[in-house]
């Protein structure tokens, strides 16, 4: 795929993405023996080992599974052409739901798309519909940086997102395996995940806002009183923070999706921003050269 087209995807969006993937394709869009929608069977379709989507509820897809015993699958499945047969870019819930329904056949349709364009559709849609859990999203965003070099702006175009949000996401990745577990769960929710990242023990800290059901806002107080117990043993060599400059710093990480710093003594101060690939870098300096 060129990049000028490459480009032209990224400015359509969302609503392109995904409003346009249920049309059918044009009749000379796609190899001649294939149909842009078709009942195949069953056994001829298979996930997508990409899918960014990895916890289906078992409750709701044996509910599922009754609505489709009664009236089949009304929203075709998005697959597309491996070799003789087809893999799943969308729907993948409704096809395990048809499995247990018994079906032997599914209505799909086919867009014959590469590895990059089936990635970013089953991410789009899996968030537009709100399906991933915080850390399968994170997780998606960081698949498409690290195979396809996109940058997190990009990344904000193709969802219909701020790039503050998918930096805020990937943070999310830093997080040791315990933590991660209980985000993916439901345990923990992503806003009390970020709170965790900087903090010197966020397994403890976790397992401590499950316990006592915190709130966000809990969260975040409970892992500044960490960050400020951090610091402790240097008070004495440096200035103690205020309210102010510590809400400050919160923001700016926010916003930014990095870990930020506010030193100042009465005099000249200093603004830190911590990063770790090339890629937060370069976003650093596009956003201090726009200003």
């Amino acid at each position: 795929m060129s990049d000028d087209l490459s480009k032209r995807r990224l400015g359509r969006g969302l609503a392109a993405l995904i409003g346009q993937m249920d049309q059918p394709l044009p009749v000379d869009a796609a190899p001649k023996e294939i149909s842009a929608d078709r009942m195949v069977p069953i056994e001829h379709v298979s996930r997508n080992p990409r899918n960014p989507r990895r916890q289906f509820d078992e409750a709701e897809l044996q509910d599922l599974a009754s609505s489709v015993s009664q009236h089949g699958i009304v929203q075709p499945v998005v697959v597309r052409p491996v070799g003789d047969r087809y893999e799943i870019i969308a729907g993948e819930r409704r096809w395990r739901a048809a499995q247990l329904a018994g079906l032997h056949e599914i209505p799909v349709i086919v867009r014959d798309v590469d590895d990059r364009t089936a990635l970013e559709i089953a991410i789009v849609e899996n968030v537009q519909r709100a399906d991933l859990n915080p850390l399968e999203e994170a997780l998606g965003y960081d698949q498409l940086i690290a195979e396809y070099g996109y940058t997190q702006n990009d990344l904000g175009g193709i969802i219909g997102k701020s790039r503050s949000h998918v930096a805020n996401s990937l943070r999310l990745l830093k997080l040791p395996e315990p933590v991660r577990d209980m985000l993916a769960s439901g345990e923990l929710s992503a806003g009390h995940a970020r709170a965790l990242v900087t903090t010197s023990n966020p397994v403890s800290l976790a397992r401590t806002i499950v316990a006592k059901g915190m709130s966000v806002r809990d969260a975040e107080r409970l892992a500044q009183n960490d960050i400020k117990a951090q610091s402790e043993p240097n008070q004495s060599k440096v200035e103690k923070k205020d309210s102010d400059t510590l809400a400050l710093e919160r923001t700016l990480s926010d916003s930014l999706g990095l870990d930020v710093r506010i030193n100042h003594k009465g005099g000249p101060g200093q603004i830190r921003i911590n990063y770790r690939t090339l890629d937060q870098l370069e976003e650093i300096c596009r956003l201090l050269e726009r200003r």
